[in-house]
């Protein structure tokens, strides 16, 4: 996946600045495909060049003006086309399941403390999801539908990733305690 897709889904959501979508990035989408501000200004300038979106400028009071960017049926075609392509199962890569590992062949407490900073991350993201959850989504999935219920159940399969994070290296920890 490109960048590009990742902006094209966000715009597709709602249209934004640069800055809207670098701030939704951080709440949300960031947590599965990170960018950083200067690419996604980047890539929306190459965007709008290929003719994916259009900005609109809107003036703000006591501040410059801002582009807000919204995808062009140029970009709804390459979003679809997109979507419609295979995905690869992309096989699990991480440095953590390698030092857990290679944990007998160095220092195994350094490892352990590796594993603890990790298990506390994966602890805050999994609070996080599950506050997004509880925020918007307080009677389940039920009654939604289309976008609304796509969102709802990547935002499920965050916390089910979370929580085999939290479990797998909680149970690393205990076996070495």
């Amino acid at each position: 996946m490109a960048l590009e897709h990742a902006l094209l889904v966000a715009l597709r959501e709602q249209p934004a600045s640069g800055l809207d979508l670098a701030r939704r990035f951080g709440r949300s989408i960031g947590f599965f495909w990170s960018a950083t501000h200067q690419q996604i200004y980047k890539v929306l300038g190459r965007m709008e060049s290929d003719g994916w979106v259009e900005a609109t400028e809107v003036s703000q009071s006591g501040k410059p003006d801002k582009k807000v960017y919204d995808v062009t049926p140029a970009g709804r075609a390459a979003l679809a086309a997109w979507l419609a392509e295979p995905t690869p199962t992309h096989a699990l890569r991480s440095d953590l399941a390698v030092k857990m590992r290679g944990a007998s062949f160095g220092d195994r407490e350094a490892v352990l403390d590796v594993v603890r900073a990790n298990l506390a991350d994966h602890h805050v993201r999994l609070d996080h999801y599950r506050q997004l959850m509880k925020r918007d989504y307080p009677d389940g999935s039920g009654a939604l539908a289309g976008l609304d219920l796509d969102q709802y159940l990547v935002l499920r399969g965050g916390i089910l990733t979370e929580e085999t994070w939290v479990a797998w290296l909680t149970e690393y920890l205990e076996a070495h305690a």
